[in-house]
């Protein structure tokens, strides 16, 4: 009963197969589609993956709380990077992180764009519907009385 769920918490954990067979081959074989890779050595790529995003996260989680924070940010992740003595890696990770929030960035204002245009033709749309007789009160009522 132990062993099955040892495999279903591993199974829960497996990274998807097919990513981490694109990674290799992109990595391995840039020139060559025909490269297979033995389904032992994708799963030995699989649980290295794996084994090291624990480690890392580990690593990074008590950087979180040795900040006293409940939440990992990329800078914990960075740290806990240099830590482990993977510094190394920290060059092409900060210019993906970098992209990644210019990307980001320019969804966002995208969005917040929309969103105020939306809003925007909503108050048109409001104003257009109740505001016709108000308008037309306000240009008989141009002495401020009531009477025109």
């Amino acid at each position: 009963m132990e062993s099955e769920n040892q495999k279903v918490i591993s199974e829960a954990e497996e990274l998807p197969r097919t990513i981490v067979r694109r990674v290799v081959k992109e990595k391995l074989c840039n020139d060559c589609d025909d490269m297979s890779v033995h389904k032992d050595a994708l799963l030995a790529f699989s649980e290295s993956a794996r084994i090291f995003i624990h480690y890392l996260s580990a690593t990074a989680n008590d950087i979180c709380k040795e900040s006293k924070r409940q939440t990992i940010n990329a800078d914990d992740v960075l740290t806990a990077l240099q830590e482990i003595e993977f510094s190394h890696f920290l060059g092409p990770l900060k210019a993906s992180l970098h992209e990644f929030r210019q990307k980001n960035a320019g969804k966002k204002a995208g969005a917040a764009k929309e969103k105020e245009e939306k809003k925007k033709r909503k108050l048109e749309e409001l104003s257009h519907d109740s505001g016709g007789g108000e308008r037309v009160e306000n240009e008989d009522n141009q002495d401020g009385t009531g009477h025109a």
